[in-house]
């Protein structure tokens, strides 16, 4: 029912106006078209917005900071451009009849505690732009929400209503009842595959190298696809074009620099950090019976842009991390290594006012490695992805009231797998599948193909369409796929946007993951003998201005899941992906509240989500509907963050959500084999995740210092992470070792305090 009304929606409406759309405009207009730059640091500025004042022309820059205006009648014009963070600025210009104008804008630094943004070119820039359940944290706010001293891109978003995680030292995202395999993580085009560092507990992701996080919590459009659930499109720095600066930061959990300049006709940027948490237990006195274990991380980040002409910009960037974790004691050792490697070069092209191009080639590794001793009894397991990834992309800004974009992504997977538990960790076969002695070893190599073609027209000045369709095509399995998606915007009131997204998304791959430990996350690819994970997404929004310098939306959605997976936890063997998962259906649904405030000495939001996710699985549960583990119906967040003066700024962070699902026990019994004279207990677990934890709520607190050292920029940081210290419960397990059975709660950190300092140079 519902496709047969959207095909009529849009044969009906829309195919009469796309053609009036893109008829020839008349050759006496002119039109505008550059890039927006820091004025400072000459970095290309994300979604600013630039109007032609008195006009309902308008457009927001793309991530290579380009925008275009077109139907300008001839004459003095004067442009409007405003960004979150920047002043106002006007520019006026004079334009011939038929012109094509090209200029390069330079934005400068606002005062914080003043508002910038022009909330009237917001509200006409919006007609023509379709974003829904799309969130753009600026960075300055993102700085401030920190976990011992580190600023955290994925910590940030937690903050958002409709995001969760499995426990408060989880980085992990569930977005809108999705798990985090559904969301695509991608950095500068390319996909990362573990977005982690100590294991969940912070992202590995610099905040000092990121300029942009936009994330899309549903409905997105058919230029992203693989996933089910969201996508979280992070952009690196470019680098400062006109001077050489730096920063160095030490906390309690890692330290971190960066430095950036100009070279040749552009710039670059270096980034890193690493925990010295190894280093520090190193100097401990060591008790051998009871030793502690080694772990580290690091993260690099690097890029350099180059400008060839006008019209043409190249980069190269690339991002490495690597978390290990090693522990040798009486009778078992392990090492756990985790790493990503990630590399892209972008291409960008400007052909004239109107048609924009990129190419990008990408590739990643990500390798998860667990090897071990446990009483003579070796065991060795690994998972590796290489991916090569080529994609093309267009944009035609065919009029005003259109635009039409398209493009083509195909990737190269090779997948590898190993696990012996042979007894001798060191002999592994080199191919072949499954061997005695539960030995498996497989790769497999795949190829993925997409094409895209979306559109974005304004039909009135109340009314616009964003359709597309995205086709999927996976070589091994011959499964091909079509995914189409539409979005709709209704200006209801002067300050009242109504909006509606309906779409299907199709996913390749699966990962294998325990929800309270990202200790080893295994994906494996779509074959054979699993179907392709589906998703068909419903969205209404609305969308309003309660008053100046705040934005509130409400958002209501129902997810309708397919052939979703669930880890065969007790397998340790298998020849294809149907012996590690079960294959099941699922639905998610609920509402959300989101009022934000950007600008000010006051800035923050309060959100507010209520949430359902349910599953079912023929051999889970006994076939009965379940919710899984990381369903909360309840979700309240509130952050807030104030700038008193120059010197002292202060932040605080408050969330309660109902508490997550567990499993609980029925009875217990006893086992005893022949020969034996003492018993093993058992318990008889209940419904699948159909008890809940007592809810959960926590309170953190931080002030920035500002001041000089050594006659250089410095900011002492202090946080106070679970002000009040409430230990939630991490999980909860039967203790059997007793005639009565004990019910035994793992709880979380208690309040810590934590002090940073930065210096830029």
């Amino acid at each position: 029912m519902i496709r047969t009304f959207l095909t009529i929606l849009f044969i009906t409406s829309t195919f009469p106006d796309l053609l009036y759309a893109i008829k020839p405009e008349p050759s006496d207009m002119a039109s505008i078209s550059g890039f927006v730059v820091d004025a400072d640091s000459k970095e290309p500025l994300i979604r600013v917005m630039v109007t032609v004042k008195d006009t309902k022309i308008g457009a927001y820059t793309s991530k290579q900071g380009f925008f275009t205006l077109r139907s300008i009648k001839p004459g003095k014009v004067i442009l409007k451009i405003s960004g979150v963070g920047y002043t106002t600025m006007q520019q006026e210009h004079t334009l011939s009849m038929g012109e094509q104008k090209k200029v390069s804008i330079k934005l400068k630094k606002g005062d914080v505690l003043a508002d910038q943004v022009n909330v009237e070119a917001d509200r006409e820039v919006e007609k023509r732009e379709i974003s829904i359940s799309r969130v753009n944290i600026p960075m300055e706010q993102l700085t401030q929400l920190r976990v011992g001293g580190e600023a955290d891109v994925f910590r940030a978003l937690q903050f958002l209503p409709g995001v969760l995680t499995s426990s408060q030292i989880s980085s992990g995202l569930y977005v809108r009842g999705g798990s985090p395999d559904q969301n695509l993580v991608l950095l500068d085009g390319s996909t990362v595959y573990n977005p982690s560092h100590l294991f969940g507990f912070i992202s590995a992701f610099n905040p000092d190298a990121i300029k942009d996080v936009e994330l899309i919590k549903g409905g997105y459009p058919a230029e992203y696809g693989s996933r089910l659930s969201a996508v979280l499109n992070l952009t690196q720095k470019d680098g400062n074009r006109d001077e050489y600066e730096g920063v160095a930061s030490l906390g309690l959990i890692s330290s971190r620099g960066s430095f950036q300049g100009p070279i040749g006709n552009g710039a670059f940027f270096l980034g890193g950090r690493r925990t010295y948490l190894d280093l520090l237990l190193g100097a401990l006195p060591e008790d051998p019976n009871e030793p502690l274990p080694n772990f580290n991380f690091y993260d690099l980040n690097a890029k350099v842009t180059q400008d060839l002409g006008e019209n043409d910009k190249i980069s190269l960037s690339g991002f490495m991390s690597a978390d290990k974790l090693v522990l040798d004691a009486p009778g078992i050792d392990f090492e756990v290594g985790i790493g990503n490697t990630n590399g892209a070069f972008r291409w960008t092209h400007v052909f004239g006012d109107n048609l924009f191009t990129s190419v990008n080639l990408g590739g990643s590794r990500y390798v998860n490695g667990f090897t071990g001793n446990n009483g003579g009894f070796s065991f060795k397991i690994e998972n590796t992805i290489l991916d090569y990834t080529a994609r093309a992309d267009l944009e035609w800004f065919a009029s005003d009231a259109l635009t039409i974009k398209t493009g083509y992504e195909g990737t190269s997977y090779t997948f590898g797998y190993m696990q012996n538990f042979s007894g001798n960790a060191d002999t592994v076969a080199q191919s072949g599948t499954i061997s005695e002695g539960g030995l498996t070893n497989f790769t497999v190599s795949d190829y993925t193909h997409a094409y895209y073609l979306q559109g974005n027209y304004q039909l009135s000045d109340l009314f616009s369409v964003q359709t597309g369709f995205r086709f999927n095509y996976w070589d091994s399995s011959k499964i091909f796929t079509i995914d189409p998606r539409i979005a709709v915007r209704y200006q209801f009131q002067e300050d009242i946007v109504l909006k509606a997204s309906w779409g299907i998304f199709h996913q390749y791959l699966r990962l294998a993951t325990q929800p309270d430990f990202t200790f080893f996350d295994t994906w494996l690819p779509t074959d054979n003998t699993v179907p392709a994970s589906k998703a068909t997404h419903y969205i209404f929004s609305v969308e309003t201005k309660p008053f100046e310098g705040y934005d509130m939306n409400f958002d209501f959605y129902y997810k309708d899941l397919r052939n979703i997976s669930e880890l065969k936890v007790n397998n340790t063997q298998g020849r294809t992906v149907s012996d590690v998962f079960f294959t099941g259906d699922g639905e998610a649904y609920g509402a959300e509240f989101f009022l934000q405030k950007k600008m000010g000495a006051f800035t923050g939001w309060v959100g507010y989500g209520l949430g359902y996710v349910f599953g079912q699985f023929d051999s889970v549960n006994q076939g009965r509907i379940f919710r899984p583990k990381y369903d909360r119906r309840h979700d309240i967040k509130i952050v807030g963050l104030y700038k008193l003066n120059q010197t002292w700024e202060f932040g605080a962070t408050f969330t309660f959500q109902s508490g997550q699902s567990y499993t609980g026990a029925t009875s217990r019994f006893a086992t005893r084999k022949p020969g034996e004279t003492i018993d093993s207990p058992h318990i008889v677990p209940g419904d699948r995740y159909g008890l809940r934890l007592p809810n959960t709520h926590q309170l953190n607190f931080n002030v920035n210092y500002n001041t000089t050292l050594w006659g250089l920029p410095a900011r002492v940081m202090i946080d106070i992470f679970n002000v009040y210290s409430r230990r939630d419960i991490w999980f909860r397990f039967y203790d059997t070792s007793k005639e009565v059975t004990e019910v035994t709660d793992v709880r979380l950190l208690p309040i810590l305090p934590t002090v940073a300092l930065e210096v830029k140079f």
